[in-house]
């Protein structure tokens, strides 16, 4: 089973490690606990939008580059070769008779 959390959790890691800036540092800047980001890192918590937005902030990176990381990283783990930067016609369609159905 392929656990989000896991992968936003690896991506903040790499972007904080990147960066050059320890968890203290990000906690800090970001008004989280450190034991909290700390958790978030590993995969054991769920972080929420306004967390996440908090840390993307403290690492000065945009939360829309942060989640195209965990999003290509998914794409990897599901095996998609190529990932597409538009929704495919075929979800379109299928999404469309869905929301006729309802």
């Amino acid at each position: 089973m392929i656990l989000v959390r896991q992968q936003i959790g690896d991506v903040l890691r790499d972007f904080r490690l990147q960066k050059g800036r320890t968890l203290r540092q990000v906690a800090s800047k970001a008004s989280v606990a450190l034991g909290y980001l700390s958790e978030v890192e590993r995969g054991q918590k769920e972080a929420s939008s306004e967390i996440l937005a908090s840390v993307a902030d403290a690492l000065e990176t945009p939360i829309s580059v942060i989640m195209r990381e965990v999003g290509d990283r998914l794409a990897v783990i599901e095996g998609i070769d190529q990932f597409p930067y538009t929704v495919p016609d075929e979800f379109v369609t299928t999404f469309d008779a869905d929301l006729m159905v309802r």
